[in-house]
């Protein structure tokens, strides 16, 4: 139990300022494209609670937990009006990918972060420098699976919209039609990993992207520590 709450203060704090900074990137990216949506609902802020859907964030990843299934759940999603972009169709791609791209970014940080840490040895052996590099390793874990999970094309994720963008007009009309059917697909999503607990699509599709990315990172962390202790 204390090793559980341990590990859950570290994630936690990661999640919510992953999220937050993902939900706030397409607000931004939407309101620099013509879209002013979200500054209008005072959706571009870093608070917390502003983005937090009371189902999504709450009710359903603690309904799974007590259940003992797999941690699922969404924020509050930023509004967005494809109609009031400059470039409707370019902009709903855009705006898809500032969410998954700003987690790649703040994973980038991360591991600077981390690498500067190992490699400027302050508080080296310490019980607070152990606390920290742990910190930025799951932040930089959470950050990827986060971006490459969104990418899935699957509605309603960022992915979806991306492909939307990319099809010919005529099969984007189509395509559209399954982002009223979101919902469904996630719940399907979340059932799979019951019904098939020998195969599920974020281990088999998503898992060894986000591994291989994770090493990239953390080879990176590991030549800037390389460099500032020489």
């Amino acid at each position: 139990m204390t090793e559980t709450l341990f590990y859950a203060a570290i994630l936690v704090p990661c999640l919510i300022i992953a999220i937050v900074f993902h939900e706030v990137a397409h607000g931004l990216m939407a309101s620099a494209l013509g879209d002013p949506t979200a500054r209008e609902q005072r959706r571009l802020s870093l608070n917390p609670l502003r983005h937090v859907d009371t189902v999504g964030t709450l009710l359903v990843p603690g309904a799974l937990a007590l259940l003992g299934g797999p941690i699922f759940g969404w924020a509050k999603p930023v509004p967005v009006n494809a109609r009031r972009l400059d470039n409707p169709r370019f902009g709903m791609m855009a705006v898809a990918a500032a969410g998954p791209g700003t987690n790649l970014l703040l994973a980038l940080v991360g591991a600077v972060l981390l690498g500067v840490l190992a490699g400027s040895g302050v508080g080296q052996g310490t019980f607070a420098a152990s606390i920290a590099g742990t910190m930025l390793t799951t932040f930089i874990l959470i950050n990827i699976f986060l971006a490459l999970f969104n990418l899935l094309p699957i509605p309603p994720f960022d992915g979806s919209h991306i492909v939307g963008g990319l099809l010919p007009r005529s099969m984007a009309a189509q395509w559209q039609k399954l982002q009223q059917v979101g919902m469904l697909l996630l719940v399907a999503l979340i059932a799979s990993t019951w019904a098939f607990p020998g195969f599920t699509l974020v281990e088999h599709t998503v898992l060894p992207p986000v591994m291989w990315l994770e090493e990239r990172y953390l080879a990176l962390a590991e030549w800037i520590a390389g460099g500032l202790a020489r």
